[in-house]
């Protein structure tokens, strides 16, 4: 049968799951009662939908609570164990796998290091390489708890670069810098003694999966416009407005802040991420006079800087790392305000392993020069802070992609085929805490 607007019974059946779905899981645990309002269905349709979802195990029952004058109200919630995920942070140095149960507590991780500063960024980021680190990851935090591949209802993935979808190959991902260029990263993925056909890759942007995590769970919780920035080795930007609610990943580390400045590992002159990145940020140390560790990753080298610029024991400071700590917080100021003239956000939330390593020291002197450059109207209107989900935001973020479109399906898993495809209403359902 099919309604006037063209949707069948089964598509209004799938959307009320999802509806319900949707809100015990962001909202929950709630009573019949309180769902019906929520989610603008009706009494007898939230007790069809909900005597369905408690039959397949995906909602239990979580205590009761009085109600006015009559019989107490069965709270309901999301069965945690009743499905599970994977996130995957392909990060500057180390890939990050971790698996969550269907309330996103994490239940095993893996962490995959990749080689030190001294290898070049075209070494350390080998196709090949990062590919086999996924899969290893997702085989050895399922070995850890215990579970069957079937158990799955996806994989997601946060990786640098650009990220087309194409029908016929999967995600491709297109990330100069690192050497990345129309990389079949789900095809390479796709093996057949590594996941069942059945079980999704979603393949994004890792600041737009920082986003999506700042923005459900984080720091952006309620904030209809905002910005979520990635400060590590390079820097990205995930911006979500009205218009773009379930977020878009934008390059805005190569914008140029300089003319004629220095080259960026893109290739271009004068890039933001060339002044501004923590890779960067460690070489111009280096050419101003600095002693940066060497053979050693970027998390470690970046603590010495900052312990050289702000002694602990109250010493003397190293006046060449405070310069340049000084002049990379203009430079990021000066990015933010871009972002703030072109986007006006409510927020801009900084995270990223360099940026929540760096954001309690110069926080402040960046917000100071964000709103020098910017615009007096929207600049008056912006909060500028850190991110509240530290450093595995990115993972977070990966692993909300396939709960979307889990949902989206109405609580259906994928059925077995060849080619798995999501459901076109996922990324809508990206979008529900950010409305």
């Amino acid at each position: 049968m099919t309604a006037s607007n063209g949707r069948t019974v089964r598509d209004l059946r799938r959307e009320n799951r999802a509806a319900v779905l949707r809100r015990l899981y962001l909202d929950g645990p709630m009573s019949r009662y309180s769902l019906a309002p929520a989610t603008g269905l009706s009494s007898g349709s939230i007790s069809n939908v909900v005597a369905e979802l408690l039959a397949e195990g995906l909602v239990e029952e979580a205590g009761s609570v009085d109600s006015d004058g009559g019989r107490p109200r069965t709270l309901l919630r999301i069965t945690p164990h009743s499905g599970h995920l994977i996130g995957v942070d392909v990060g500057e140095t180390r890939v990050r796998v971790e698996l969550f149960d269907l309330a996103l507590a994490e239940r095993a991780h893996a962490d995959r290091p990749l080689p030190t500063r001294g290898a070049g960024h075209r070494d350390r980021y080998d196709s090949e390489l990062i590919a086999g680190h996924i899969r290893d990851g997702v085989a050895e935090v399922l070995e850890a708890a215990g579970l069957s591949p079937d158990c799955l209802l996806g994989v997601g993935i946060g990786v640098p670069g650009i990220v087309e979808h194409s029908e016929e190959g999967g995600a491709v991902v297109h990330c100069q810098p690192i050497g990345w260029e129309a990389v079949p990263l789900e095809r390479m993925l796709r093996r057949p003694d590594h996941l069942p056909r059945e079980v999704p890759y979603f393949i994004e942007n890792g600041a737009k999966t920082l986003g999506q995590a700042e923005m459900w769970f984080g720091a952006g919780r309620g904030a209809r416009n905002a910005v979520v920035v990635l400060f590590g080795s390079g820097v990205g930007a995930c911006v979500v407005t009205d218009e773009v609610q379930h977020g878009r990943a934008v390059e805005w580390g190569h914008l140029t802040v300089r003319v004629r400045g220095r080259r960026c590992r893109c290739g271009a002159l004068g890039c933001l991420e060339a002044y501004a990145g923590a890779e960067a940020l460690l070489e111009r140390w280096q050419e101003a006079g600095g002693r940066p560790p060497s053979d050693t990753d970027e998390e470690t080298a970046l603590t010495a800087m900052l312990a050289a610029a702000y002694p602990a024991d109250g010493g003397d400071p190293d006046p060449v790392a405070a310069a340049v700590l000084a002049e990379t917080a203009e430079y990021l100021g000066a990015g933010l305000s871009d972002l703030i003239n072109l986007f006006q956000p409510e927020r801009i939330l900084v995270g990223g392993w360099a940026g929540l390593q760096l954001g309690p020291r110069f926080l402040d002197s960046v917000r100071r020069h964000a709103l020098s450059y910017a615009l007096p109207y929207p600049s008056g209107r912006v909060g500028i802070d850190l991110g509240a989900l530290g450093p595995d935001a990115v993972t977070v973020g990966a692993a909300i992609l396939p709960l979307a479109d889990f949902f989206a399906r109405g609580g259906r898993r994928l059925p077995a085929g060849p080619s798995p495809e999501p459901s076109p209403a996922w990324r809508a359902t990206l979008g529900t805490r950010l409305a």
